[in-house]
């Protein structure tokens, strides 16, 4: 490591952020006193989704799940129902697996070393630093999207952070800031800092360690990414078949991105969804277009009501309306569900 970095290490001010830490900290259902599950749970919820809308879905897996033992004797559906809205639904099952992995393990508990963490399903170096750090209070980095803001910018680094020998740099970095006595409450000030403070456009007059960090002059150039794949749109028909009082619905296959989750058949657009099908169709009435985004993808859904025989293959399966609510469905379908409740049309 470079004289530089060094130097900057010895002019970080942990007093001033632990002072603005305790006086600006937001009231979190998981930050008082958590136990290393309710740790590992808000963090994984807390990828890719931001804290206001975790918070009621936090409360609620709780309520649902309160021990790892509970969340691992739960049936899959109910796991992934709980989840149902908050995308990515990969985090949920991996809890699921590392839950059934440590009732087996660890008699349904988290081990407090790295190397232990590591073996369950899901969890990453950020992950298991928080783990460690809040829950177990050791002193150990835990380095996500708002430490690589705040490092890269009071570092003035500009290699890409999406690069995995810079987020290296910054995880050792990140150690070599962190104090000896209470290195968590540390810790969770640089994330609140990065949260609340160093953000996208960073508030710099607000900042505690503004007067000592490099890149305050450049923060809106700060931290670089490499570029983004385009995003692929995908066009799609959405056949939603009914018969008396149940709807035709199909299951995600595992491996594949929708896994577990429920949803209509669909094709891509302009098929002819009777042949396709090889059933007769009676078209009943169009909903509007729904679009919803997953991974690298932007579907447009195109959702159409038809009225049907009681036939269809095994990949098929009719579910009571009064069902609907007790099955996790995919965001796009969820929509089309809702979309149906508010139409005259079948009366869900």
């Amino acid at each position: 490591m470079d004289q530089a970095k060094i130097s900057q290490v010895k002019a970080f001010d942990s007093e001033k952020l632990r002072k603005w830490f305790f006086l600006s900290r937001r009231p979190l259902p998981w930050r008082e006193n958590p136990s290393p599950y309710e740790v590992w749970v808000s963090e994984v919820m807390l990828q890719q989704t931001q804290v206001s809308v975790v918070i009621p879905y936090f409360q609620r897996w709780m309520k649902l799940f309160p021990t790892i033992s509970a969340l691992a004797a739960a049936p899959i559906e109910k796991v992934i129902k709980a989840w149902e809205g908050l995308g990515y639904y990969s985090r949920a099952r991996n809890l699921k697996k590392g839950a059934e992995y440590l009732s087996a393990h660890y008699e349904g508990e988290l081990p407090n070393s790295y190397e232990a963490l590591r073996e369950v399903k899901g969890l990453g170096p950020y992950t298991i630093g928080a783990i460690l750090s809040f829950a177990f209070k050791e002193k150990v980095p835990a380095v996500d999207g708002n430490v690589l803001r705040v490092l890269s910018r009071f570092f003035s680094i500009e290699e890409p952070v999406d690069k995995g020998k810079t987020q290296k740099e910054i995880r050792e970095l990140c150690n070599l800031l962190l104090p000896d006595k209470e290195p968590w409450i540390i810790m969770e000030g640089l994330i609140e800092l990065g949260a609340l403070v160093c953000q996208k456009r960073a508030k710099c007059i607000e900042c505690p360690l503004s007067e000592k960090c490099l890149g305050k002059s450049k923060a809106g150039l700060l931290p670089v990414k490499r570029k983004k794949d385009k995003t692929i749109q995908l066009h799609r028909d959405v056949a939603i078949i009914y018969s008396g009082k149940e709807l035709l619905l199909q299951k995600g296959a595992d491996g594949k991105v929708m896994a577990d989750l429920w949803e209509f058949p669909y094709f891509d657009r302009g098929s002819n969804i009777e042949i396709t099908m090889g059933v007769s169709l009676t078209l009943k009435g169009i909903l509007e277009v729904v679009s919803h985004g997953f991974t690298k993808y932007q579907a447009f859904l195109y959702p159409r009501i038809y009225e049907a025989e009681r036939a269809f293959s095994s990949n098929y399966r009719w579910i009571p309306f009064e069902e609907l609510g007790d099955i996790p469905f995919s965001s796009g379908h969820r929509q089309i569900i809702q979309r149906l409740r508010n139409n005259s049309i079948l009366n869900i």
